[in-house]
């Protein structure tokens, strides 16, 4: 299990891993929620701007909020705060981009790190998992050696028993 080929040394992992089996300690966590509570208060609000930046809720109201804008300002005409072609809006929409392009990134690299930490700990579930299946493989093996070893003793004993029993067959001068 744990040489790795090219090194010939242990993973820090595996050596972890191994240490919770001896100790018979929980490898499963919740990484997300380990994760989660190590976020500063920006880093928690720029995960919500995220989502709701990239929800259907959030393109719906925009659209909402530029036809209306726009529709206003063609209806208002020449005394309209913004007419065509909406520079204002234009500017306001930039803004929006270069604000919320930063966030989103922010947010994903986030998301990013939190995945890279469910990995590890599904890589130590997996290991812990994968050592005790052969540790039940080798009880496994153990168990049937030893039935085995029984079994071929018992058979041995049968044999004597019956070849006892023909000899006293034949000494009696018996046929059968």
């Amino acid at each position: 299990m744990g040489e790795n080929p090219h090194s010939g040394v242990m993973h820090p992992a595996e050596h972890k891993v191994l240490d919770w089996l001896q100790r018979r300690r929980i490898v499963v966590r919740d990484t997300y929620a380990d994760f989660d509570q190590r976020l500063s208060f920006g880093e928690r609000m720029a995960d919500r701007v995220a989502a709701f930046g990239g929800s259907w809720t959030f393109i719906g109201v925009f659209l909402a909020v530029m036809l209306t804008w726009a529709l206003i300002n063609l209806v208002l005409g020449k005394q309209a705060p913004d007419p065509y072609p909406f520079i204002f809006l234009n500017l306001m929409l930039s803004m929006l981009a270069a604000v919320q392009a930063p966030i989103l990134m922010m947010s994903q690299n986030r998301q990013a790190s939190k995945d890279r930490l469910a990995a590890a700990n599904d890589y130590d579930v997996n290991l812990k998992s994968e050592v005790a299946v052969m540790g039940l493989h080798d009880k496994l093996d153990s168990l049937r050696n030893d039935n085995i070893a029984r079994l071929l003793v018992q058979q041995q004993e049968q044999i004597e028993i019956l070849t006892r029993l023909v000899q006293e067959l034949h000494d009696r001068g018996d046929p059968a």
